[in-house]
């Protein structure tokens, strides 16, 4: 495997645990052709396991949450000549079943098994709605969860599977508008409708996530594909770098998840 992996001295020692972790999973499933698989992820995780997998041209995986969009998912990286496939990922997902007039929440349930001696990284989305929740589940923790009868003091039903209506649409508002370069805090003060002053101020205070890092350089340049965000101002993903308009300014499309 080629290596460039030289940003992993800048990383948290957790961070570098789970950097570790990957490149010893592809290279396992390289030398022992069999696939391998990573714990949940959050987004900020999932980010550095592509940086990763980018330094050591390792292009045979797959990141899957249960569904399209989830915002925890595992990582599988598969054995040579063997693609993918979402029916082999080590989790399952189970639909509680309960009175529509109990009101519970993804704290709730994130609790419940929580007090069953069940890690975070074995749990991944969530989802609540009235009446119900689906939960995502390792495998291995999967029985525990099965047998939950009560979360809080309401009763509950289980059963394994779930229905795509469930599911929430995410929706996005809309910004477009031109900046002088790409850089970060041009960027950001599009979308936050600020002057460029008190983004690159607020960026260099670390109040900007970018890529679900912190990132303390204005100048830091944004490519499509990017996702950004600032706490009471919202998240944000660049959607669309467009041409250059007449005066050499770069027009871009900006989608604020609402």
């Amino acid at each position: 495997m080629k290596n460039s992996l030289s940003f992993l001295g800048t990383l948290s020692p957790e961070d570098k645990l789970l950097a570790g972790r990957v490149i010893e999973m592809a290279e396992t499933a390289a030398e022992k052709y069999i696939s391998k698989f990573t714990f949940f992820l959050d987004e900020r995780q999932k980010a550095l396991c592509k940086k990763v997998l980018a330094s050591v041209c390792v292009e045979d995986h797959l990141f899957f949450g249960g569904y399209d969009n989830a915002e925890r998912t595992v990582l599988g990286i598969s054995a040579p000549y063997s693609p993918l496939s979402e029916e082999v990922f080590p989790f399952k997902a189970l639909t509680f079943s309960f009175r529509e007039s109990d009101k519970l929440s993804h704290r709730d349930f994130l609790g419940c098994l929580m007090g069953l001696g069940i890690q975070r990284d074995t749990v991944g989305d969530i989802i609540v709605s009235d009446g119900r929740a689906v939960v995502f589940v390792y495998d291995t923790v999967a029985p525990l969860a099965e047998g939950i009868e009560k979360v809080g003091r309401v009763g509950v039903k289980v059963r394994e599977g779930f229905d795509l209506s469930v599911i929430p649409q995410k929706s996005f508002l809309p910004i477009e508008g031109t900046v002088a370069s790409l850089r970060l805090d041009s960027v950001a003060a599009l979308a936050f409708h600020i002057s460029r002053e008190k983004a690159a101020a607020l960026i260099r205070s670390g109040g900007i996530e970018l890529n679900y890092a912190v990132q303390y350089s204005a100048d830091r340049k944004v490519e499509q594909g990017d996702v950004f965000s600032s706490r009471g101002r919202g998240k944000f993903r660049v959607e669309e770098i467009g041409s250059l308009t007449r005066k050499d300014r770069i027009h871009i499309k900006i989608n604020k998840y609402a």
